[in-house]
């Protein structure tokens, strides 16, 4: 069932205007995602949120009347409301009222489909309310669901703190199990010397397009805030031969619920295992600037900000010629463009060519093994077999560290 809402936002008079001309914009889409239809969006210029209500009383007398003409389900706050923000409007509309966050997290457990997504969102929403219950009854006992009820909605949050508490319990529990089986699923990567790169950007970039084209895979795209939710890892094929480990991640947003990114920390940890990371950008947003600070600044906090980075400009046929890069390196592409596709993996061996050893191998025909390594794990620039010396000779570019990387043979710095 489509939910008629109403926004409601406060813009602080000190505040830049065109945040939050984008602030407006990404929320309704957000509503638009969580199945909800924006009927009406009602600001106010305000130093602060008014520390009771949210918004001033004049205000309010306009939310009641476009409560009687629409016939409003459900009011959404684009700031995060405090406790006695949130009870008092629920008092004062006799609607149920959330706020970003719950939003975002509603739309997480409706996208959630592994049993870790599941859990990971679970917990965020149960951190999320615990501080909050004392305002949350009216809108949590809804029955029949609707937008800000997925996952532990229908607990009778107000009343029963120790059942919640022992839940948040239980599920740190279950996820402590698949967070040691995701660590040793990376260790057992790192020790087999795999190079991975980790595809990061805010959301609705096209990292998922990306992902599918360039590993032929399936997974969930769509034009959409948050499509991908649980990462996804394949192989990958550069055309020297190298193999590597692609992995997609969620998508980054700015203002994410803290108790959203704690939870899902585990998974954010594969972008701090990558050796490269490729961060999409949607180029033709008007807002692309901030969509990458706010990666970069999530980058940092996870410390991930010192991995190598490829900031791909993604959507080229909608960017226009004035696109200066934030970032560098940098390549402005369509991931559905296969020639852009082979300029992203062809700019990747690149830049892995320029932290790697170069090397000169001569390898017998007997060692077919080694040399099978070799095309798997490094990057293979000219083979040529020495009848004279019946070798091949070899060269390419390894970690320094690799195991392949023999002191026994000749190395070019």
């Amino acid at each position: 069932m489509i939910e008629k809402v109403i926004i409601i936002a406060v813009q602080r008079k000190m505040g830049d205007e065109t945040r939050f001309h984008y602030s407006m914009e990404e929320i309704k889409s957000l509503t638009e995602s969580a199945k909800g239809e924006v009927i009406a969006a009602v600001s106010q210029k305000r130093d602060h949120p008014h520390p009771a209500l949210y918004l001033g009383t004049g205000k309010l007398l306009d939310i009641h009347d476009l409560i009687e003409e629409e016939q409003i389900d459900l009011i959404i706050a684009n700031d995060e409301l405090s406790a006695t923000q949130m009870r008092n409007l629920q008092a004062e509309f006799d609607l149920p009222i959330i706020d970003r966050s719950q939003l975002i997290l509603d739309i997480f457990a409706s996208r959630a489909k592994t049993n870790e997504g599941k859990l990971q969102v679970e917990l965020a929403q149960y951190q999320y309310l615990l501080p909050r219950l004392h305002g949350q009854g009216g809108s949590l006992s809804r029955q029949g669901g609707g937008i800000g009820t997925r996952g532990p909605g229908e607990t009778k949050l107000e009343s029963d703190r120790r059942h919640i508490n022992r839940r948040i319990d239980e599920i740190k529990r279950r996820l402590n199990t698949v967070v040691n089986q995701r660590k040793q699923y990376r260790s057992r990567r790192k020790s087999n010397q795999i190079f991975q790169i980790a595809i990061v950007g805010y959301t609705n970039a096209g990292k998922s397009t990306l992902f599918n084209r360039l590993t032929n895979s399936d997974t969930y795209e769509q034009d959409q805030l948050f499509a991908t939710l649980d990462p996804m890892s394949r192989q990958l094929k550069l055309p020297s031969g190298l193999q590597v480990i692609l992995t997609d991640t969620v998508g980054f947003m700015q203002d994410l619920p803290t108790a959203l990114i704690a939870a899902f920390r585990s998974t954010l940890e594969e972008v701090t295992e990558a050796d490269l990371i490729y961060h999409v950008v949607d180029g033709s947003h008007p807002d692309q600037h901030q969509h990458q600070q706010t990666v970069n600044q999530l980058l940092k906090e996870l410390g991930a900000d010192q991995i190598a980075t490829l900031t791909l400009y993604n959507k080229a046929d909608l960017i226009g010629a004035d696109l200066v890069p934030l970032n560098k390196p940098a390549l402005t592409i369509s991931a559905f463009v296969q020639s852009d596709r082979q300029k992203v993996l062809h700019e990747t061996e690149a830049l892995i060519k320029e932290n790697w050893t170069a090397y000169t191998f001569k390898v017998s025909p007997d060692q077919g093994k080694r040399l099978q390594l070799l095309k798997q794990h490094s990057i293979i620039t000219s083979e040529h077999f020495l009848e004279d010396e019946d070798v091949y000779l070899v060269k390419g570019f390894l970690p320094e560290e690799h195991p392949l990387m023999s002191t026994e043979e000749q190395k070019e710095r």
